[in-house]
């Protein structure tokens, strides 16, 4: 079962170039969604115009060589290994869920355009969605700050889990479509449609979810490092507090001379006095 391409075995009730024909529309409207938020909410102005006071305010501008080693750095960092989580549990609940999700969309897209695909890839379209159930039941249920920190219900759902919901929802009715299938189920053509609405809700409603932020991240983590490269901070006060300039530029006059280790405590336990 988990070496069989379901997709395939699906072409003798809808032909392949409909599925096809359907992946490339989801990835039309992933594209589409991205640009509408780009526009909508002016991001890619927000992060040019923000690239070019930085770079005004630069205490030195950097050369191409620095550049090319900052986005070394994002990348490897800051994309791949997820390093801007400080929270270990959150940061290998968002990793399972990253590659676990281009796994399942890749083979997806792999074993409709091939149905002679070879075994691996069905079996990397098991593995990628099975990340994804893992990671994110792990994330609704244990790591979410209103369940986790402010002690509310997992079952409260707000339009910011749109994306979280339909991912999960596209993985486990895909895989339990695929299960029921190999069994000869009855009902594994309504499982299969309830697995294309929830992709669709997956993939079309990108203007409404958190789906464009994995395109938007990586470029405010490589602004972010940029900052702290030319000294401009993001215009905050950096860690050497005990410059007099640097001491100068916090915001509160209070904190200005107040040690680096204050507050602290704070890390001491989990945030759960709820």
């Amino acid at each position: 079962m988990f070496s069989i391409n379901p997709f395939a075995a699906l072409s003798a009730t809808l032909s392949p170039a409909v599925m096809q024909a359907y992946v490339v529309v989801m990835f039309l409207l992933v594209v589409a969604g991205t640009l509408f938020e780009v526009v909508h909410k002016g991001s890619a102005r927000y992060f040019f115009e923000n690239m070019r006071k930085s770079k005004a305010k630069g205490a030195r501008p950097l050369g191409g060589g620095e550049l090319v080693s900052i986005a070394v750095q994002t990348a490897v960092v800051d994309v791949l290994a997820s390093g801007e989580f400080c929270n270990m549990r959150r940061r290998i609940a968002h990793l399972l869920g990253m590659y676990g999700f281009v796994l399942y969309v890749l083979a997806t897209a792999v074993l409709v355009f091939d149905a002679a695909a070879g075994a691996i890839w069905a079996q990397l379209w098991w593995l990628g969605g099975l990340m994804v159930i893992v990671s994110g039941t792990w994330f609704w249920f244990f790591i979410r700050v209103d369940v986790a920190a402010e002690g509310r219900s997992p079952f409260r759902v707000m339009k910011a889990d749109l994306f979280i919901l339909s991912m999960l929802a596209s993985a486990t009715l895909g895989l339990a479509w695929a299960w029921a299938q190999a069994k000869g189920s009855p009902g594994s053509l309504v499982m299969f449609g309830l697995y294309i609405l929830a992709t669709t809700v997956l993939f079309a409603g990108v203007p409404w979810s958190k789906f464009a932020h994995m395109f938007f991240k990586p470029a405010a983590a490589f602004e972010k490092r940029v900052t702290r490269a030319d000294g401009t901070a993001e215009n905050l006060p950096t860690q050497t507090r005990d410059d007099p300039e640097q001491q100068k530029r916090h915001s509160m006059e209070l904190l200005q001379n107040a040690p680096m280790d204050m507050g602290l405590g704070i890390k001491r336990e989990a945030p759960r006095h709820y």
